[in-house]
């Protein structure tokens, strides 16, 4: 694999009309990708006086065979790639001189790409990420089901939502933490949220969810503050938000996990999710 099939671009209305195809092929696997771009289309530009998102292209035969992007952060997000793919990816953009700060990918490829840069571009990548992504089957709801009812957030719930959106944040290590000036350019801003409530009124827990994009929504995030859970909440709004996305016409219903976490895992799969792919994140 040469260098030069790699097409880079800023363009987001190109990679769209020459990847388009090539993401929806397998949405669940693409999901981040397919809401990132989608993101970047709608908002027509990165924050001012930011640089502009770069995407990859891999071409073959007239075909989009894999494909990456680095936002303005330096963060590289790949496609599954070979390790040749991703060595001559790492020889691209170490020639034209493209700083990176981080790669997130499924775990081979990340693994592949943060060993090519380091031979490339003399970087010291940590190992400091790690999800399991998980596909909706069979939706099965918990037995038995909590007290409660889904409700989705709105406009006066606002202040509860930025709470527990910062806890969350502050819980799985994210940063940077999330606070009233920060909300509109976080990932959180642009998701559709769910509140599950006791028959009082109550909020005991939340789940988000993207915007459908081919055919794909993804969950994220699901959050019952510690003093709440163990109660099924949790597995109740998720359950919630996996028959919204489905009555919406969703084909693939995806959600990440860190793998470590057996709680979280186990309900998942009691649920009806199924592990199809680990993934992995470095920081150069």
């Amino acid at each position: 694999m040469r260098p030069d099939d790699w097409h880079l671009t800023e363009d987001v209305d190109d990679v769209l009309a020459r990847a388009g195809d090539f993401l929806r092929s397998r949405p669940a696997l693409h999901n981040t990708p397919l809401t990132t771009i989608e993101k970047l289309r709608t908002r027509r530009a990165d924050a001012p006086g930011t640089e502009a998102t770069v995407f990859g292209l891999l071409e073959s035969g007239g075909e989009v065979r894999a494909l990456c992007y680095r936002l303005p952060t330096h963060r590289l997000t790949l496609t599954p790639l070979s390790p040749e793919q991703a060595d001559a990816l790492a020889v691209r953009l170490a020639g034209h001189g493209h700083r990176l700060s981080g790669v997130t990918a499924d775990r081979d490829t990340a693994t592949a790409f943060a060993e090519a840069w380091r031979r490339h571009a003399d970087a010291v990548p940590e190992h400091t990420w790690r999800g399991r992504l998980y596909r909706l089957g069979t939706l099965t709801p918990q037995e038995p089901f909590p007290p409660g009812r889904g409700r989705l957030v709105g406009e006066q719930d606002h202040a509860q939502l930025l709470r527990w959106c910062g806890e969350f944040v502050a819980d799985v290590g994210e940063a940077p933490s999330i606070d009233a000036d920060s909300w509109a350019g976080s990932r959180f801003a642009d998701k559709r949220f769910t509140f599950w409530e006791m028959p009082d009124g109550t909020p005991v827990s939340m789940a988000g969810s993207t915007a459908m994009v081919g055919g794909m929504v993804r969950v994220d995030p699901v959050y019952t503050p510690a003093r709440l859970r163990g109660r099924g909440y949790a597995g109740a709004v998720t359950v919630e938000v996996s028959r919204a996305a489905l009555a919406a016409g969703a084909t693939d219903v995806v959600l990440f996990t860190h793998p470590a976490n057996p709680t979280s895992n186990a309900l998942y799969q009691r649920l009806g999710y199924v592990p199809i792919a680990d993934f992995a994140g470095y920081t150069f």
